[in-house]
């Protein structure tokens, strides 16, 4: 999968993601820590270290993994593009409802179905069901989040 895929999702059966807009401070990570960069160590010949990012852009795609097989996708960050400029940054993150089970949902939909689209989806909802309980003091609900993620012409 290449490292923009994830931008399909905007022309695809499920619902269209929120473009979220941060202006400010340095404080949104790409993913794990600030923007930084690779420098050579002065002070230990041979070695790299981290420094902020003072002026740059980063691009993070959207972070997933598969754990016990090829198709049991796991959602770990959201995509997002970030842009420094000394101690202020602009980020731009693509956040859908329900972030985790949209993006699992999807990337099975992208990598292992084929088909017209309703098949498509058809196949999801089979294959790799998105039922689960909510669990709460007023009761347990059965949610499946297909309901909540595909545009309606698809439900």
């Amino acid at each position: 999968m290449n490292k923009f895929s994830y931008l399909k999702a905007f022309c695809s059966p499920f619902n269209r993601p929120k473009l979220k807009w941060y202006f400010g401070p340095i404080a949104i990570g790409t993913p794990y820590f600030f923007p930084k960069k690779t420098v050579k160590d002065p002070d230990k010949p041979g070695y790299l270290k981290f420094v902020p990012k003072k002026i740059g852009f980063d691009f993070v795609s959207l972070g997933y993994k598969t754990k016990w097989s090829d198709t049991d996708y796991r959602f770990e960050w959201l995509p997002r593009l970030s842009f420094v400029f000394f101690k202020w940054q602009i980020a731009l993150t693509i956040v859908p409802i329900e972030s985790s089970h949209y993006w699992e949902a999807w990337l099975y939909y992208e990598n292992n179905t084929t088909g017209t689209r309703q098949q498509r989806i058809d196949t999801c909802r089979t294959k790799f069901p998105m039922k689960w309980t909510r669990y709460s003091k007023d009761g347990d609900q059965l949610i499946d989040y297909y309901d909540l993620i595909l545009k309606s012409k698809y439900k």
